[in-house]
């Protein structure tokens, strides 16, 4: 099967490279031309036959927008564009409803596994119309890992995105139990090994997980973690999630947490925390640090 695929970096150079491994043709463009097999998406489009597929795997936004406007004048009916990006998942219905006129089909796709999905495999989610999943099966196929896991026909346009939203709400919930935990580790005064402590996790630990491998492997680099600074950006899966908690009402308490420890990372000296050092020392008369 043929495949477009628009975006080279981190994830879909190896996407990229997984999808060839398993027999199939790719013609990649990526603005960096070094790591692009064609100069444009009119080249990119002129190599595949028709009906084409074509995934875009670029920053969601503005980016992803404009590739898509300008695939929709270059394909043609019957042709399939794929988001692969983390766009919200509101953008898919109205994409899929101005695509629908022209005759080119639109499907939305969560990935999961960042650098090493081209060894292990991605974790997709879809959203779209099942005779269009069908007709990408074979790529969807090269990218999962073998057996039965790893793919999920979700739902209509924007399933496989809102998937995705949740799948990373979840991520921030269980890294920030995992770094929690490693404070309290290290904060301890009975515990004077705390890397072997987590790498003791994981095998037959009900906590064992990729995210737990991935700190075991960082303290393995770095002890101590004193390379590293404490601050953690976000990408907007995170609020997004918490968004949707809040509009089906649905409790999220961990999540919600996850997200505003995110922001508290940002702050070398929370002026909120400072407020409540001052209330504290104006009613009980508490010490405070100046």
């Amino acid at each position: 099967m043929q495949l477009g695929l628009i975006g080279l970096g981190r994830m879909g150079g190896n996407m990229r490279d997984r999808i060839r491994a398993a027999g199939h043709e790719v013609v990649g463009y990526d603005h960096h031309p070094e790591n692009s097999d064609v100069a444009n998406l009119a080249e990119l489009v002129s190599k595949l036959s028709a009906p084409r597929v074509v995934w875009t795997m670029v920053p969601a936004g503005k980016i992803t927008e404009d590739a898509i406007t300008e695939l929709a004048g270059l394909l043609e009916p019957g042709d399939i564009i794929v988001d692969g990006g983390n766009s919200k998942f509101t953008d898919d219905g109205p994409r899929a409803e101005r695509l629908k006129p022209k005759g080119i089909k639109y499907l939305d796709v969560g990935v999961s596994g960042g650098i090493w999905g081209k060894d292990n495999g991605y974790a997709l989610m879809v959203g779209g119309d099942a005779e269009d999943v069908a007709k990408v099966q074979p790529i969807f196929d090269a990218l999962k890992p073998a057996g039965e896991f790893g793919f999920a026909h979700a739902g209509t346009h924007g399933a496989g995105h809102y998937a995705k939203m949740i799948h990373n709400g979840i991520e921030y919930g269980m890294m920030q139990a995992y770094g929690e935990g490693y404070e309290i580790l290290i904060a301890s005064e009975l515990v004077h090994n705390v890397p072997a402590v987590i790498k003791s996790w994981r095998e037959g630990s009900v906590v064992k997980s990729w995210l737990l491998d991935l700190l075991d492997r960082a303290l393995d680099e770095d002890p101590t973690l004193s390379g590293l600074k404490g601050y953690v950006d976000d990408t907007g899966e995170g609020r997004w999630t918490v968004d949707e908690a809040i509009r089906l009402a649905v409790p999220a308490h961990v999540l919600a947490a996850s997200i505003f420890n995110r922001f508290e990372s940002r702050q070398d000296d929370s002026p909120a925390m400072k407020a409540v050092a001052a209330l504290r020392q104006q009613f009980g008369g508490h010490a405070v640090k100046r």
